[in-house]
């Protein structure tokens, strides 16, 4: 018995009602077109899952029902039963749902059990969890949906669907997850299909932990899972990374792509139900079980899932397919750039270029963004066309295609008008550094300026110094340690202001419309240990590397050499990380992690100790004396103490930190992520205390 579903991803867009809904109708007419009875979408994707507060609004709820009507009247439900996600509304209390429907008629609205409450998830502050287990209840419809489809009421909780052929359930993204997940007691119910529609962002390495989730679900209990996913920016931190899949019985049949720029993606596979019936069979400690588990309510509908027509069609096996984390970091950021900056309707970037490595990733991260688009323009994607027309005109699109049939050179022409680079030299500046920004900028095809500002820097010395009839000095010239601080800062916070006035003006200045939007080029570990100027470069509009490891960026500098063909990242890796802000001398060179006082390998560590181990002070201590035996206890217990106190002195700093691509899983950001206090005890004395008195415990034993 052969039945072909359809998942998708979808790149849907907070309150844009209008726009979500023809997305819905776009996936539901390939389902359809694909042979499929049976559609899955995204978690809340009539409202786009990033909402959050506007949850709380009654409009919000108004308008997921407006939307859910015209998809109705449409007759886009006829034929095939839809499983559609979207916020509800039962006896005052709000609920995240699955809404299935077929042929017009509402047949379940399925309250998500489990509900999303850690890192960058607060789902408990605008829903309620369903918690009355397997019952279900009337739920009495608006006046708009009971208008066109003669139902009053309609059962809400958690319920299968029986057919005519099979039994199909929902669980909602964090239900798989969690340690007892519905699909066990939904497959020993003699469930078939499960279905999971989810919104699921992308961190770095984390794709393969969901799809061995899903794999392994199905391996347990047998049956087929299907996944959907929100994919793109829909208008926050977070990238949701679709790869919207189909397993069955342990194996992956089908899966979308992780990385995409297209705005609808539908993923179909044919299954054989008689193989979940046989595997599920053969396995008798699972039938043993089935026998005695909980009842749970069945709502049965006069369908077919199955098709005759596909008697003769199965999908097989395939093998799972996960990025490289250099990969992610190519393709994540840049697609979320995209979709930033045609729903903003920004005339472009623009990137203050140091030719050093962030700065240079952050500019690579836009030119994996132009080629990206480039691929799509030549590939004829007509929605892809239609906002690079919208933002940049019809002759950029006509040009692209008459006169280039390399997507490299195409990238190159696109990136000439959306990327405004910037060198920003001052004495301090060394010629290698201002070569390697122009070299960058050249390959990457950026409108590049190259400027120096030390009659700007020289201008603030002479007020300060009329002022106050103080000269201050860089400590290479007997300076305080105040006063190099000060000199350095007035240089970075410098640059931010030019960043801003270039990206105001470049576009006027070209004769185009609009402004640049400023990309910020920090990353994740300066932000742990403070290192950086607040409102310098760190300051921008968004930041695509703002919660990446240096290590795992220098991978992906090593990674874009070889296979975006910019080449010039090899000097760039090649060269020490420096802010040049000091004067270089014969027996001094201004170094980043000499000016930390840690390499960054080490602020990596702990970055992952503080957030994701969830260690103070002296646990850290604990797990590092023993990680770093190398080094003595001592000399652990130092490194460990400096990172406290300057990570502690500079924890306000994240208040105004530039909002960021989310990827690494201790990223500092304090706005959802990290909910630390930004004013803090630096002595750390109680815990600092406890640290000397193991170490000297250590040395005497």
């Amino acid at each position: 018995m052969k039945a072909t579903l359809a998942t998708c991803n979808l790149n849907q867009w907070a309150l844009d009602f209008e726009g979500n809904c023809e997305r819905i109708i776009e996936s539901i007419k390939c389902a359809k077109a694909a042979g499929a009875r049976y559609r899955l979408g995204p978690e809340l994707e009539i409202t786009g899952y990033s909402c959050e507060d506007h949850f709380l609004e009654e409009d919000t709820l108004r308008h997921s029902w407006e939307s859910l009507t015209q998809i109705i009247i449409g007759g886009y439900t006829d034929g095939i039963l839809c499983d559609i996600g979207m916020p509800v509304m039962h006896k005052s209390v709000r609920y995240n749902c699955r809404v299935f429907v077929r042929d017009g008629e509402v047949l379940l609205i399925r309250p998500k059990m489990v509900l999303a409450v850690e890192g960058n998830y607060r789902e408990p502050r605008w829903f309620a969890a369903w918690n009355k287990g397997w019952t279900t209840e009337p739920y009495q419809l608006p006046p708009e949906i009971r208008e066109i489809t003669q139902q009053s009421t309609v059962p809400i909780g958690c319920a299968v669907i029986v057919t005519q052929d099979t039994i199909l359930a929902s669980e909602t993204c964090e239900e798989l997850f969690a340690p007892h997940s519905p699909h066990i007691d939904l497959a020993a119910n003699g469930v078939e299909i499960i279905a999971n529609g989810s919104g699921s962002h992308h961190e770095l390495r984390k794709l393969d932990t969901r799809l061995s989730l899903i794999c392994n679900a199905t391996d347990k209990c047998g049956g087929i899972y299907l996944y959907a996913n929100q994919q793109g920016c829909d208008g926050g931190r977070l990238y949701f990374d679709g790869c919207a899949s189909i397993a069955q019985n342990g194996h992956i049949l089908a899966q979308g792509s992780q990385f995409s720029i297209s705005d609808v993606e539908v993923v179909t596979a044919t299954v054989d139900l008689s193989d979940v019936r046989s595997y599920r069979g053969s396995r008798m400690s699972g039938a043993v079980q089935a026998s005695r588990g909980v009842s749970i309510p069945q709502i049965t509908t006069d369908f077919c899932i199955s098709d005759r027509e596909q008697r003769y069609v199965t999908n097989p096996k395939t093998d799972i397919k996960v990025h490289l984390p250099e990969e992610e970091i190519a393709f994540g950021p840049a697609c979320w750039l995209w979709d930033y900056l045609r729903r903003s309707e920004a005339a472009g970037y623009f990137v203050p270029l140091s030719g050093g490595s962030d700065s240079g990733a952050v500019a690579t991260l836009v030119g994996s963004m132009c080629q990206l688009v480039a691929k799509a323009i030549l590939s004829e994607e007509k929605h892809v066309i239609q906002d690079v027309k919208r933002l940049f005109g019809t002759e950029c699109v006509d040009t692209i295609k008459t006169d280039f049939d390399d997507p490299f050179r195409a990238s190159q022409h696109l990136a000439n008008q959306l990327l405004y680079t910037c060198y920003m030299g001052t004495e301090n500046s060394s010629r290698e550094t201002r070569q390697r920004a122009k070299q960058l900028a050249s390959e990457i095809g950026s409108y590049h300026l190259n400027i120096n500002i030390d009659t700007l820097v020289n201008a603030l010395k002479k007020l300060f110094t009329g002022i106050t009839g103080k000269t201050p000095q860089f400590k290479t010239e007997g300076g305080s340690t105040v006063e190099n601080q000060a000199l350095q800062n007035i240089q970075a916070r410098l640059r931010m202001v030019i960043s801003y006035l270039f990206a105001q003006m470049l576009p006027w200045v070209r004769n185009r419309r609009g402004t640049l939007l400023v990309l910020g080029t920090g990353n994740v570990d300066e932000a742990l240990r403070g290192y950086l100027t607040k409102y310098d470069c760190s300051s921008a509009d968004i930041n695509p590397i703002g919660s990446i490891s240096k290590t795992d960026l220098r991978r992906f500098l090593k990674w874009a050499q070889d296979n975006l063909g910019y080449q010039s990242l090899g000097d760039i890796l090649e060269a020490p990380p420096t802010a040049e802000l000091e004067p270089i001398t014969e027996t001094y060179t201004q170094t980043d992690e000499e000016d930390m006082g840690m390499t960054y390998a080490e602020l990596s560590r702990f970055g992952l100790l503080r957030k994701v181990h969830r260690c103070g002070p002296v646990s850290m201590f604990e797990k590092l004396v023993q990680e770093w035996d190398h080094l003595p206890p001592t000399e652990v217990a130092e490194k460990v103490k400096k990172f406290f106190i300057y990570y502690s002195i500079n924890r306000h700093k994240m208040t105004t930190l530039t909002p960021s691509y989310h990827a690494e899983p201790y990223s500092p950001e304090d706005n959802r992520f990290d909910l630390r206090q930004f004013l803090y005890n630096t002595r750390w004395s109680w815990q600092f205390k406890k640290i000397d008195r193991m170490c000297q415990e250590m040395q005497t034993e």
